[in-house]
């Protein structure tokens, strides 16, 4: 056969397939064709593999267009099916704005809940710009989203199924590529989404812990309605859907996508990029750029839910320290309250305070968790109650369990929620949303006050979905445990009259559990829907999905107050914006090499949620690890910004230090990860002060080259490092992927040398570095390691140089006193370097601008400085810095013709604060003096720049 009949019958294909379904059947006891067709929809076995759902809905569901004005579009629901879930609104509009570059575009009613979320909602400049597009036909209105510069659809409703009933909205869209990225909380075991079948993932703030073990579309944690697409020529854009009610999406072939929400309006942002890095540094402007975190913050974390006191956390924290491995945190689970009472010390850890003396003065920090319930019966919650703080509460007293609530006289005669989690009684969940202040202001002195009997540095918030056990369970698993008292269940209303609980569209999060499940309700593991905040007026059912976020918001205020510094926070349960306040660890994974695997595509999402500061469970949380294992994930969580091993009560331990290989390899990984410090903290401040990522996925750097869209086991650092970790049992060296461009080797295999783009296996021993690769024009600064990031900022700075083909290279090193809370970067006191490097035959200028100046801040010097594929030996007595001559320590410093390294180290080489402008000069072994001086004279004045 030849091309042409081949061409024409994959053209047939495609015109004759069928577009994508709209599930009409998604409940969990299953569809059959006479309940199918009872609902008006169509039902047609599909056997194609591509999971589609057998019942869906006919065509023409939609709106039509009404009139017209301005930039409103009134839509009045066209005489197409129905949807089985609620009456649908006759009559809504589409109203369309911008914001800067930011197209939004919102499809409502008026008067309907909007999500109580500050967000900046500002812009930053764009190359591009959208544009919407109307079009009204016989059958229904459409509306596409448009880039400008290229006519691209974006976004192209054209597909049709457009719902909107008070408790089920349903928009749908073809996409420009396959290339999609984000929705969350979710386990993706891929970093791009599959659209050769039909997925739906749930988000609902639940919590329920990560399953790699198989593909599981659950929600987790944390609810982010955001995505990224590249498209074909390598653009990209991403889209926001502001919405905090329970919601899915359903990811099909074509590609497409059919977003479901019960509640709000569709309100949605397009952000044009053109640039994926682009995209999300609009997109953070709109919805608040991420704290910095204290530099201590970026050391590693030593954890574990159970010690059995204080003796044995001290145990474990000495083997890591007896070990080399370097170390900056500890962290103490829920062990240490007084019966997981929050603002309370145990028995077991008497000389808690002390200690934590002994740690400040290693150089170490404290981080502490704290759960948002407060138990009924303690001064916590009488002060609570003085200070008129609000809890969650029943919207009318006639809900009340009174049988829980007058168990304590301090809720009796109340209407707030009693529910069940840590404690031994009966707990209270205070609410965030208060406008009175009050709850915040309490929540906030309670910080204050334990701050002062037990100094931590850092909090840790978990439980904030919020969790709750064994809601409508007449037997909760707390009943067969031996440390949990009998405590009555809460009940959410399922009658009649439970609209809230039991609304007619359930979404996956609860169908994902089956019919049959004890989980099968919105409240399950929560509170009931029916609840209310801030004096009624926000129904829990809208706002659950941000009560991580609000409890977030006034945590940091707490953690700031309370110790007067930055420190950090990091929270369980995320919602966009929750990077301004917090950071997050990714679960209570298990240790798998699958749960490995799904972390290093789960930090690059996060960073794509406007959340760096992130990390896993080193190790695993649930189950036993093994040596191999907890090695690889030591290795690869070194280069994650929150770096924590954790794991969970009645596991063995899992510290380094259990194994001596962990160890070494920990202490190896670790060593490199503080002596690359003053690079990653640079990349968070960038990222603080002007949006973007730190683990950033390598399609960011290179979307035009396809072999990267789903690279998911790589990534980078800034744009800079690439980091290939082994995530696979057994393996001993590493599959990696280089885009074109110039790299080098910064691991033990071919240390410095030139590495060809393209693929490659390379080495990768227990005993070595995983795979770590530098790119061409890269100015990275370091810093000489030590076993804490106290000890190490004391340390001389380094650079290392990786210059492009044409022997340059650039880089900036920003750097504060790494504690100072940061209330505006325009009056916040840092140091910013930039640096630039050139190199001719005859020698070479390193160019040092001092753009930002510190009075206050103490700076090191810089003393070593390392550089790669230098062409020839230097004269090591040629050197001088703004023209007068320095005396290079020849034997600490070294010349490599075989590798082509240049290592030049001498103490006090340059004082960074010498002058505004540095240049520091040297010629090659047997060139004559001032060869090639213009040109290095250009450099020296600082008159260039470099393109990368």
């Amino acid at each position: 056969m030849g091309k042409l009949p081949i061409l024409l019958l994959s053209i047939a294909l495609v015109l004759t397939e069928a577009g994508p379904r709209f599930d009409c059947y998604p409940e969990p006891n299953g569809a059959t064709q006479q309940a199918c067709e009872a609902r008006g929809c169509v039902w047609s076995q599909d056997n194609s593999g591509k999971n589609a759902p057998w019942c869906y809905f006919k065509d023409g569901v939609g709106y039509n267009l009404d009139s017209q004005s301005g930039s409103t579009y009134n839509l009045r629901k066209n005489n197409g099916p129905g949807n089985p879930w609620g009456g649908d609104f006759t009559e809504i509009k589409l109203t369309t704005k911008t914001i800067g570059n930011v197209l939004n575009v919102k499809v409502g009613v008026d008067g309907r809940y909007e999500p109580p979320v500050d967000f900046p909602r500002s812009s930053i400049p764009s190359s591009d710009s959208l544009t919407l597009e109307t079009s009204s036909g016989n059958d229904f209105f459409s509306f596409g989203v448009v880039r400008q510069s290229s006519n691209r659809k974006l976004f192209d409703t054209s597909i049709g199924g457009l719902i909107f009933s008070d408790k089920f909205i349903q928009i749908a869209t073809y996409l420009p590529s396959e290339n999609m990225y984000g929705w969350g909380e979710n386990t993706h075991q891929s970093l791009r989404h599959d659209f050769t079948k039909y997925l739906t993932w749930a988000m609902l703030a639940r919590d329920q812990p990560p399953n790699s073990g198989s593909l599981d579309t659950m929600n987790l944690y944390g609810v982010h309605p955001y995505y990224i697409v590249v498209e074909p020529d390598g653009k990209a854009h991403g889209v926001l859907i502001v919405n905090s009610n329970a919601q899915e999406v359903t990811t099909a072939p074509g590609p497409s996508l059919i977003y479901r929400t019960i509640g709000g309006n569709l309100d949605m942002y397009f952000f044009p990029g053109p640039s994926p890095e682009e995209v999300t540094r609009q997109y953070l402007a709109f919805v608040g750029k991420p704290f910095l975190p204290a530099y201590w913050a970026l050391g590693y974390q030593l954890s574990r839910y159970g010690y059995k006191g204080l003796a044995e956390m001290k145990t474990r924290i000495q083997a890591v320290r007896d070990a080399g491995i370097p170390i900056d945190i500890g962290v103490a689970d829920i062990d240490y309250m007084q019966r997981y009472k929050d603002f309370t010390t145990g028995d077991d850890w008497s000389g808690f305070s002390d200690y934590m003396k002994d740690m400040h003065s290693w150089g170490m920090k404290l981080i502490l968790i704290f759960d948002p319930a407060i138990e009924a019966t303690y001064p916590s919650f009488q002060r609570a109650i003085s200070a008129n703080a609000k809890f969650i509460e029943w919207e009318n007293k006639d809900q009340v369990q009174q049988d829980i609530q007058n168990l304590y006289p301090m809720a009796k005669d109340t209407k707030i929620m009693l529910g069940v989690v840590w404690p031994d009684n009966h707990v209270a969940f205070p609410d965030f949303l208060d406008s009175t202040n009050n709850t915040q202001n309490w929540w906030i002195q309670e910080f204050v006050n334990y701050q002062s009997q037990v100094p931590f540095d850092g909090i840790w918030i978990d439980m904030n979905e919020p969790s709750n056990f064994g809601t409508n369970q007449n037997h909760p698993w707390y009943f067969d445990s031996d440390d949990h008292p009998n405590d009555a269940p809460l009940f959410c209303p399922t009658n009649g009259s439970s609209a809230w609980e039991m609304p007619p569209y359930k979404t996956h999060a609860v169908w994902r559990f089956g019919d049959a499940s004890s989980s099968a309700f919105l409240a399950s593991n929560t509170l009931c829907m029916v609840g209310l905040q801030d004096a009624g007026n926000q129904r829990f059912y809208n706002v659950k999905n941000i009560y991580g976020l609000t409890e977030s918001v006034h945590t940091q205020k707490a953690l700031f107050k309370s110790t007067g510094k930055r420190g950090a926070v990091v929270s369980r349960s995320t919602f966009p914006s929750s990077g301004r306040y917090a950071g997050h660890w990714l679960g209570d994974n298990t240790a798998r090499w699958e749960d490995l695997r799904t972390s290093v595509i789960g930090a690059q999402e996060f960073n794509l949620f406007g959340i760096p500061y992130v990390g896993s469970d080193v190790c695993g949380f649930i189950g036993t690890t093994n040596e191999e294992l907890c090695l690889r994930w030591q290795q690869m969580g070194a280069f994650h910004s929150f770096f924590r091993n954790h794991n969970t009560i009645g596991a063995p331990a899992q510290d380094p230090a259990i194994w001596p290989s962990v160890a070494a390899a920990t202490k190896q990984a670790n060593l490199f990860r503080y002596q690359y410090l003053p690079y990653l903290f640079s990349l968070h401040f960038l990222a603080s002060m002007n949006g973007g990522t730190v683990i950033r996925p390598v399609f960011f750097e290179f979307p035009t080259d396809e072999e990267t869209f789903d690279l998911g086991y790589e990534f980078l650092w800034g744009s800079q490092i690439l980091v290939a970790p082994v995530v696979y049992q057994g393996a001993t060296s590493v599959d990696v992927y280089l885009p074109t461009d110039r790299w080098y080797s910064l691991f033990d295999w071919q240390y410095g040398s030139i590495v060809p783009p393209g693929y490659a296996t390379v080495s990768a021993p227990t005993t070595s570095r995983i795979p770590v690769f530098v790119r061409g024009m890269s100015i990275i600064p370091r810093q000489t390691p030590s076993t804490t990031t106290t000890a190490t900022r004391l340390n001389p700075f380094e650079l290392l140089i990786a210059p492009c083909e044409m022997g340059r290279g650039k880089g900036s090193l920003y750097w504060d006193d790494g504690e100072t809370i940061v209330n505006d970067f325009d009056s916040h006191d840092y140091h910013q370097f930039d640096f630039k490097y050139n190199t001719t035959d005859s020698g070479a200028t390193l160019a040092i601008t001092h753009s930002r100046k510190s009075s206050k801040i103490s700076l090191p010097t810089l003393d070593i400085i390392e550089i790669f594929n230098y062409p020839k030996p230097p004269n090591f007595r040629s050197f001088t810095i703004n023209g007068q001559p320095v005396n290079i320590n020849v034997q600490k410093s070294t010349y490599s013709g075989i590798t082509k390294t240049l290592y030049i180290s001498t103490p006090g080489l340059i004082d960074l604060t010498y002058a505004d402008s540095i240049a520091l000069r040297w010629n090659n072994a047997g060139s004559a003096p001032g060869a090639d001086g213009a040109k290095l004279k250009a450099l020296e004045s600082n008159r260039y720049d470099f393109e990368a």
